[in-house]
């Protein structure tokens, strides 16, 4: 015997707000069904002949025409239409979260075909997990005995509804399936939801949509002290700032808010802990210290994608691989070599990862601004050039020195372990990315990395570095969040929602 909610029918809207409000509802009563029935398994209740099952709403567009009708701004833009007629259609979780997201979806689809979108009740049911609230434990509780039974009674996470395919570009919809709206279904969202808190430490609704990825602690360091200093000026841009362990600080101005007091400072650090200055519009930043290596960097942007964010950029350091350059002297990545290995699959190596040029223009005003050198003179301390990542931390040992010849051949002027994977990953899921290293050794030329060295070095560069990545956001942010989302991150039939 099934459980299930009310029956919701589908209905049509051609009211964005109207569409969103019925998402929101089909939602609320559908995770609010799945919730009850999980504390009446908790009590002890008898589900033994019952198989309890809720789903996630959808939204569903139809189109006739090849061309889209929208004029002004938003013609201008690179998403927010399809690509031909058909049915398009996609699974929504999180309403709550993606409110503003949604609605500028909705906005733009009846903007650019008119008619209705419709609102229903889908078929992909919701697992127990996902319908959790942030600080639900309630299966924390149950026997071994009792919690195996759960897979009998309740839908768990299944991988399968949770692929990259459409992101990928190898989705092919079923006969009569309909096309995807999004390059996320609703499981694969809830999925990457639940290990950013793993991963980060911190809830996904702190995410700011600018994102700063680095991978030395010292740059954490400086945000965070940047990040209180932030909330005792009244007059800050930024409203909070939130740390691991959902710890929030609010300006000094302002009030707590309800649940700022559930946050605790966790016992030790996450594997990538995440920490956020916000705006009031969600603006601002977010800055994750990934670590060393690329299997990292792949994982927390798999997870960041769902989130949509405006940009992405990477601050970290590299080696120099060019005798003319200095320790502490910038680099500006213009184009990647990828040696990391964690995308080969889903990103083929021949797929060419482009510089995009809203992201390196900010990138290069932000370097004069903040060291005050002319942009003219730019170059003495700042190298425009191709970035080559590794998944070999020791390559300079290898034998034979093809590691070394490679990177000559490709006319890299500097190597890490990251920042091709971010920028592919940014290309891959259509989120703007960028990259500026600074460069705090030379081993070709035998400067490597000797203790007191590194500590001067980082001393004098992380500041200034992270200062440089800060204003780089507020000029793009200055300029308009729709000019970023390039048509060179969109393909050839391309999803609608941004």
């Amino acid at each position: 015997m099934h459980k299930t909610p009310d029956f919701t029918a589908p209905v049509f809207f051609r009211e964005p707000a109207a569409a969103l409000a019925q998402v929101q509802r089909i939602y609320r009563d559908n995770v609010e069904f799945l919730r009850s029935a999980m504390r009446g398994f908790v009590a002890g209740e008898d589900f033994s002949s019952a198989r309890v099952r809720a789903c996630y709403p959808f939204v569903r567009l139809h189109t006739h025409s090849v061309s889209h009708q929208g004029t002004g701004p938003q013609s201008r833009l690179s998403y927010g239409f399809v690509a031909g007629p058909g049915r398009f259609e996609t699974t929504l979780t999180r309403p709550d979260l993606y409110a503003h997201y949604l609605l500028r979806q909705f906005e733009l689809l009846l903007a650019n075909h008119g008619g209705e979108l419709e609102v229903g009740t889908s078929t992909q049911p919701i697992p127990i997990h996902f319908s959790f609230a942030e600080h639900d434990h309630v299966e924390g509780s149950l026997s071994a005995q009792r919690r195996a039974l759960m897979r009998d009674v309740f839908d768990l996470p299944d991988l399968a509804a949770m692929d990259d395919g459409i992101a990928n570009g190898t989705h092919e919809p079923r006969p009569g399936e309909a096309q995807p709206l999004a390059l996320f279904t609703a499981p694969r969202v809830d999925y990457s939801l639940q290990r950013l808190r793993h991963y980060t430490g911190t809830a996904p609704e702190w995410f700011q949509n600018f994102v700063l990825f680095t991978n030395y602690q010292f740059y954490i360091d400086e945000f965070i002290r940047l990040g209180h200093a932030e909330m005792a000026k009244p007059d800050s841009e930024y409203i909070a700032f939130v740390e691991p362990g959902n710890v929030v600080t609010r300006r000094v101005d302002l009030p707590q808010e309800t649940g700022d007091d559930l946050g605790a400072p966790p016992p030790r650090l996450p594997q990538m802990p995440g920490y956020h200055l916000m705006r009031a519009d969600r603006s601002g930043i977010t800055m994750v210290n990934i670590g060393v290596g690329p299997a990292n960097a792949k994982t927390i942007t798999d997870h960041i994608a769902v989130l949509r964010p405006h940009a992405w950029l990477m601050l970290g350091h590299c080696a120099g691989l060019r005798n003319s350059q200095q320790l502490g002297d910038y680099v500006l990545a213009h184009a990647y070599v990828r040696e990391d290995h964690v995308l080969d699959e889903e990103l083929p190596l021949w797929v060419p990862i482009p510089a995009l040029a809203e992201i390196q223009v900010a990138l290069e005003a932000a370097v004069a601004d903040v060291t005050g050198v002319a942009s003219a003179e730019l170059k003495r301390i700042m190298r425009t050039g191709t970035v080559a990542s590794t998944d070999n931390r020791n390559w300079e040992l290898l034998p034979d020195n093809k590691p070394q010849r490679r990177f000559s051949q490709s006319r890299a002027v500097a190597l890490d372990m990251e920042s091709a994977t971010i920028a592919a990953n940014g290309f891959r899921f259509r989120v703007p990315y960028g990259t500026l290293l600074c460069v705090s050794d030379k081993p070709l030329h035998g400067e490597i990395k000797l203790p007191g060295m590194a500590n001067h070095f980082y001393r004098e560069r992380v500041d200034q570095h992270l200062r440089i990545g800060i204003r780089a956001v507020e000029l793009l942010r200055q300029g308009g969040v729709g000019q970023l989302h390039s048509r060179k991150l969109r393909s050839f039939a391309e999803v609608a929602f941004q």
